[in-house]
């Protein structure tokens, strides 16, 4: 890997440790407001700094084809906006460090993606420790091993938790494949800019449509303040740093950099929380953290391999 590779893997992690810092401020959020405001406000105060960026490089526009707008377009209300409600909800069922831990199954969607896009051929021991890293996401999961589905005819609330937090990380998986796809074209300044303000319109509609806007009454200056430190922290800031490191790294390490994620999150938890993972997580998070680790070297090992192939041609 050279050291320009290096760098920009070194700026996802770290644009990964900033997305941990929001845990306490959005559990908070949610005691009061809906998963679908709560994102609407933090993307309102990211577009209103985004703007003036966008206006500065509005010429990169005309760049774009009708895909790269498509793949946009599914970054944004889906990684940003779908994923980011998601994610939220999943705080109202489960324990937060679980739906966060489940986010390490995220490197082994974007490989998946990565294959199914770009027809890379993933090997014996990729299928391996994919299926090291599901059994560590279910240890994660489920602290009991045991899922009750139902309770009488009501589906069980960590289920549903884990269900809203699997959702959100199939879409940051896809949105880090499409990312580096329209990175091929756009500065990340743009590609950050148009993420956001796309997602902002989106999240209006809905928010209209699903009737989920409180009174600005009921918004005290406190969850202002919250809503304001989610958008600049885990916001604008984190993404303006995530895609300019990835504009140096290829998507399958970028994803295993995005582990700083919830590695900082569950400290962030302990400390501000006071949020204590049970036994069978802990070990589930060691399991997943292999799987992950291996998943890397198969898919590191496979790329030198491709790289011989190709200088052999």
């Amino acid at each position: 890997m050279s050291k320009t590779s290096k760098f920009g893997a070194y700026l996802v992690f770290f644009a990964a440790l900033l997305w941990a810092t929001d845990a306490p401020f959005r559990l908070h959020l949610t005691q009061n407001f809906s998963s679908n405001f709560i994102v609407l406000a933090e993307h309102f105060f990211d577009t209103i700094i985004i703007l003036p960026v966008l206006f500065l490089n509005r010429g990169e526009m005309k760049r774009l084809s009708a895909r790269h707008w498509l793949a946009i377009a599914v970054i944004a209300v889906g990684g940003s906006a779908l994923a980011s409600v998601a994610f939220t909800q999943a705080f109202h069922y489960v324990n937060p460090s679980v739906a966060i831990l489940l986010q390490k199954l995220q490197p082994l969607i974007v490989i998946g993606l990565a294959a199914t896009f770009l027809h890379e051929q993933l090997r014996a021991r990729f299928w391996l420790w994919a299926v090291v890293a599901l059994a560590g996401a279910y240890m994660i999961s489920f602290p009991h091993l045991i899922p009750q589905t139902f309770a009488g005819e009501t589906l069980n609330p960590n289920l549903v938790g884990v269900g809203f937090a699997l959702v959100a990380v199939l879409l940051w998986g896809l949105s880090t494949v499409l990312g580096k796809y329209a990175l091929g074209t756009v500065s990340f300044k743009v590609m950050t800019s148009l993420r956001f303000v796309l997602a902002f319109v989106f999240l209006a509609i809905l928010n209209v449509a699903q009737k989920t806007l409180p009174p600005l009454s009921s918004v005290t200056p406190k969850d202002w303040l919250f809503l304001l430190a989610i958008a600049v922290t885990s916001g604008v800031v984190s993404l303006f740093i995530y895609y300019r490191g990835l504009q140096y790294t290829k998507a399958s390490v970028a994803t295993l950099a995005e582990l700083g994620f919830p590695l900082g999150a569950v400290i962030v938890n302990a400390i501000f929380l006071k949020i204590i993972l049970q036994p069978w997580q802990i070990v589930g998070m060691v399991v997943l953290l292999l799987a992950v680790f291996q998943l890397g070297r198969v898919n590191a090992s496979d790329t030198i391999d491709q790289a011989s192939l190709s200088l052999a041609d």
